[in-house]
């Protein structure tokens, strides 16, 4: 008796099983290393804001940012960058400043600095963004990948250590506010050419005049 009980409970199990009145739950784990850079990592906490900040600059003149068409930028030049270094033993070093019409220097103090190697897309930056003044589109996310970031002490004095050999842009910026004849407080970019040899030491102060 016992044993066609157990084969009628077990029959019966079955038959709901097939006909759908037990719902059975599948789960697919995903599979690992499927997550792109892009969904683990937030493009927006990547910081070179000092590539499209509010206020565009050429050697002479700042001017403040207007509701304009953004600049587009090249493609960005990937077989150039894969052919950078990615190490070396250069140093750059110097202070950075601004000076008044008195001859005076206001150090950025704390500032960030960085070096952005020299290639197609950093020389448009640098052509039509800096030295032009014109308002450019974001930079791509992958140039973060090959700049070189430092920071200025409490003088102004800044050093960049293990530099690879070639060019660079040396870029930086001093806010600057009533000090400088300014009613409120303006962020002042600088960029400079500079360029690593082996392990050579290149001493180059990033400054300029303000009006």
């Amino acid at each position: 008796m016992t044993k066609k009980l157990s084969l009628l409970f077990t029959l019966s199990v079955m038959l709901l099983l097939f006909s759908g009145c037990v719902e059975r739950e599948i789960s697919i784990s995903p599979q690992s290393g499927l997550n792109a850079w892009g969904e683990e990592t937030n493009v927006n906490d990547i910081d070179i804001s000092d590539l499209d900040q509010n206020l565009t600059e050429s050697e002479t003149m700042i001017t403040e940012d207007m509701d304009t068409e953004k600049m587009e930028r090249i493609a960005f030049p990937t077989s150039e960058y894969y052919r950078l270094a990615r190490t070396g033993k250069g140093t750059v070093k110097g202070s950075i400043y601004v000076k008044d019409a008195y001859d005076k220097k206001i150090m950025g103090a704390g500032t960030r600095l960085y070096l952005n190697p020299a290639t197609s897309y950093s020389d448009q930056w640098f052509r039509e963004s800096y030295l032009g003044g014109y308002k450019m589109e974001k930079a791509d996310s992958r140039l973060f990948n090959y700049l070189r970031f430092t920071a200025a002490n409490s003088d102004g004095k800044f050093a960049f250590y293990g530099v690879p050999s070639g060019s660079y842009y040396l870029i930086g910026t001093v806010k600057c506010g009533t000090e400088c004849g300014y009613d409120t407080p303006k962020n002042i970019r600088i960029a400079t050419k500079v360029s690593v040899y082996g392990n050579k030491i290149v001493e180059k102060d990033l400054n300029r005049f303000v009006d």
